[in-house]
């Protein structure tokens, strides 16, 4: 049984999640949240995201933790440039954005006899097309953007920091207001990544789909709190993987806080929120600290 574990977990990380914080794909969850479905008013915005995964344990396909000291560190800074326009596509607000990430990925599996620590910069994402709806109670958006395969990938090392493949990412999100004065808000973005061949292990990571959402109210001085989470899944098995090799599926799951503060004059915002992870499968299970800075020129 341990032979059988082991081989499952060496298919999963060393073929197609070389990075411990994402669900199988690059998009990494609990990095929005609070107003998280919402897209920005017209205007060109930077936002800087620092994140840092703590992986204390690894979940087999059946959501047991594997014995052993199996753990990951991961810090990722990323910069996120935003331009919405005031022009009109499908009665929407148009826009585009690109993401950059750099990243420090420690992984130290002993159940795996793996150890690995890697840094640089990932896969880059551009989002040619961005689409909000706007209205008094609430607001929605869509987007379809590209992880370009940039990053420096190695199947021999899985801390690699880029994937070894690209991705088409399809969001769709929103922001319900919950009474008259936007105070109280119910916010959801959810992600479907659809994953090209990873060219250096001729496997395909399967579709995967993930949910962030958070639940917030903003205080008379300003001040926003939150409760937040996110869940994802894995929904199809990989392709391209050796006949009779272990083949799981991977899911992530986790709760938190998050708190916030906009300053209007400067248009400035910053946010923090951490989240704890449950209920994962044949992934790592932890907790993430994040924190967003963001500035509207």
């Amino acid at each position: 049984m341990k032979r059988i574990t082991k081989a499952l977990l060496l298919s999963v990380f060393l073929t197609a999640v070389p990075a411990a914080y994402a669900v199988n794909g690059h998009y990494v969850p609990g990095v929005e949240g609070i107003r998280g479905g919402s897209v920005p008013p017209p205007g060109l915005y930077y936002r800087g995201y620092v994140v840092n995964y703590s992986g204390d344990n690894l979940i087999d396909g059946g959501g047991d933790a594997v014995p052993g000291s199996n753990t990951a560190d991961i810090s990722a800074f990323a910069s996120r440039l935003i331009w919405i326009t005031d022009k009109q596509l499908l009665g929407a607000q148009y826009g585009a954005e690109v993401i950059a990430m750099y990243t420090d990925v420690s992984l130290d599996f002993t159940a795996l006899g793996v150890d690995d620590d890697e840094k640089g910069w990932g896969d880059i994402f551009v989002a040619p097309l961005i689409l909000t709806w706007r209205e008094k109670e609430w607001d929605a958006s869509v987007e379809l953007g590209y992880w370009f395969d940039t990053g420096d990938f190695d199947p021999t090392k899985p801390a690699s920091t880029g994937k070894g493949f690209g991705n088409t990412m399809i969001s769709v999100g929103g922001t319900r207001h919950l009474n008259a004065d936007q105070t109280w808000s119910l916010s959801a973005i959810s992600r479907y990544e659809i994953k090209a061949k990873q060219d250096k292990t001729n496997v395909t990571p399967g579709d995967s789909w993930l949910v962030e959402w958070a639940l917030s109210h903003r205080l008379p001085s300003g001040l926003e709190l939150g409760l937040a989470g996110y869940n994802g899944w894995q929904l199809e098995k990989n392709s391209g993987v050796a006949p009779g090799a272990p083949n799981p599926k991977i899911e992530k799951h986790a709760i938190g806080a998050e708190v916030g503060y906009f300053w209007p004059s400067f248009g400035l915002a910053l946010n923090g929120a951490y989240y704890n992870e449950y209920g994962n499968k044949a992934t790592t299970e932890g907790d993430l600290f994040r924190a967003t800075l963001t500035k509207r020129f």
